[in-house]
C-alpha cells in the first residue's frame, strides 16, 4: 500500500497521505510521495487545482514520525516540505484537514493555499513538547498567518486549538460537518477550475510575491502580474464570453 495516494479527477489532483495506522505521520516515504505528486500536479497543464488530505478518520496528518526522529543538524533530519511553498507550485492546492492536524502536519497545511476544516479539526505544534521546535516552517509561517500572540501561545505550550478557534483566528477559512469535507473541497476546486487558469496562477504568485513587501513595492508586483492577463487570449475571451451570456473557453495563455 503506497503512503500517499495520487489520483486525477477531470482537472483536479487528489493527494491524500495514506498511513491511517499511525494517523498518517509524516516518514520518508511520504515526503517522497508527497513532493512526487506535487511535481507531476505542477507540470501537467490539465490539472488546475490540488486537493491535499488524509486517510482514515482520525487525522489529516499528525505529524512527522517520531519513530524516525534523528538528532543532530537539520541537514542530516527528514528534509522540508519547502517544495510546496513560494515558487514551487504555481497552482492552488487546497488542505481538506480532518482529526488532528499537528505539527509537520499543520506545517504542511500552512503551505497550501487554501484551509478547509471538518468540525473535528484539531490544531497544534506539539514539538515544544519532545525538546525541539516547529522547524518544518511552523515558526515562520504561523506568526504571519494568526495574531502574533496567537502563534505564540501556540508554539510555546504546545496547546492544541479547536475547528472552531482556527476559524476565529485565521488558520482555516471554512469549517464544515466532518462528512461533508471532501465534497466541500471538491466543490470549492471545481469553482476555481470554471475560472481562468492564468488569472488564478498569476493571482497566487502576485500574493506570494508580495506578501513580505512594503505596499508601493507590493502594488508594482501586483500591475506586474495584472499586464500578464490583460495581455492574454483569456482576457480577450473572458469579457466576450460574459457579454455573450455563455461560459468562457479557458486556454490559460
Amino acid at each position: 500500500m503506497a503512503a500517499v495516494e495520487y489520483v486525477k479527477e477531470g482537472r483536479v489532483a487528489i493527494i491524500t497521505i495514506n498511513r491511517p495506522e499511525v494517523m498518517n505521520a509524516i516518514n520518508n516515504e511520504v515526503q517522497r510521495g508527497v513532493r512526487g505528486a506535487l511535481v507531476d500536479f505542477n507540470k501537467d497543464d490539465n490539472l488546475w487545482v490540488a486537493i491535499l488530505t488524509g486517510a482514515g478518520d482520525r487525522a489529516f496528518c499528525a505529524g512527522a514520525d517520531i519513530k524516525e526522529f534523528r538528532p543532530g543538524p537539520i541537514e542530516t533530519s527528514r528534509p522540508s516540505m519547502e517544495y510546496l511553498s513560494g515558487d514551487g507550485v504555481k497552482k492552488p492546492i487546497i488542505a481538506a484537514i480532518h482529526g488532528y492536524c499537528l505539527g509537520g502536519g499543520e506545517e504542511l497545511a500552512l503551505e497550501c493555499d487554501l484551509r478547509i476544516a471538518a468540525d473535528d479539526s484539531k490544531f497544534g505544534q506539539p514539538e515544544i513538547n519532545v525538546g525541539y521546535l516547529a522547524a518544518g516552517g511552523g515558526t515562520q509561517r504561523l506568526p504571519r498567518f494568526i495574531p502574533r500572540a496567537v502563534a505564540m501561545d501556540i508554539l510555546l505550550t504546545g496547546r492544541f486549538l479547536n475547528a472552531e478557534e482556527a476559524l476565529r483566528w485565521g488558520l482555516v477559512s471554512r469549517v464544515v460537518p466532518k462528512e461533508k469535507l471532501m465534497e466541500v473541497a471538491m466543490e470549492m476546486a471545481k469553482t476555481i477550475c470554471t475560472k481562468s487558469p492564468l488569472s488564478v496562477k498569476c493571482t497566487k504568485e502576485a500574493v506570494l510575491e508580495g506578501f513580505n513587501l512594503n505596499l508601493p513595492e507590493a502594488l508594482m508586483v501586483e500591475r506586474k502580474y495584472a499586464n500578464i492577463t490583460r495581455n492574454s487570449e483569456d482576457f480577450i475571451e473572458g469579457p466576450r464570453a460574459f457579454v455573450e451570456k455563455r461560459p468562457p473557453q479557458w486556454k490559460g495563455k
